[in-house]
């Protein structure tokens, strides 16, 4: 990764990962708050540039193997504490809370400062490329613990 991707990407911390974005107009609603589907995407973008620190790319891990990785989200349960608005400056924390059989369990934050705008859990089902449930490969499960068992 070269250091250019590294500043887009985010970076991996001890607690898991942490990107940076900004709100933009596109971002918000009439009122000039984000709109609340809105922070679906900047939650996507964490788990995205996540995936792409610690070295899991889902093009590559769809073609590991014959049966192919990929990673869909099953469940979601948001809480919104507090809305962004346009121009604010957002910190995307996820970190891994469970990654092992055919499932991993990601706590999300969506911070402006040290003031919690959204939290959220996240339950990714691992399935093969067509669509059937598949064991999550110890080697992955392993980065997404960070040597954590």
């Amino acid at each position: 990764m070269t250091a250019e991707n590294f500043l887009l990407s985010g970076q991996l911390t001890e607690a898991g990962h942490r990107l940076v974005q900004r709100v933009y107009y596109e971002d918000t609603d009439f009122s000039g708050l984000i709109y609340h589907a809105r922070y679906l995407h900047f939650l996507e973008r964490g788990r995205t540039d996540y995936l792409r620190c610690l070295g899991c790319q889902q093009s590559e891990l769809l073609e590991a193997d014959e049966e192919g990785l990929v990673f869909v989200v099953h469940r979601m349960e948001i809480d919104f504490k507090l809305p962004a608005r346009m121009d604010d400056v957002l910190t995307i924390l996820t970190a891994t809370e469970r990654a092992g059989g055919a499932k991993m369990v990601l706590n999300q934050e969506i911070r402006r400062g040290e003031t919690l705008l959204i939290a959220a859990k996240v339950v990714i089902a691992v399935i093969n490329r067509h669509g059937r449930p598949r064991r999550l490969p110890e080697t992955v499960a392993e980065k997404f613990l960070g040597g954590r068992q």
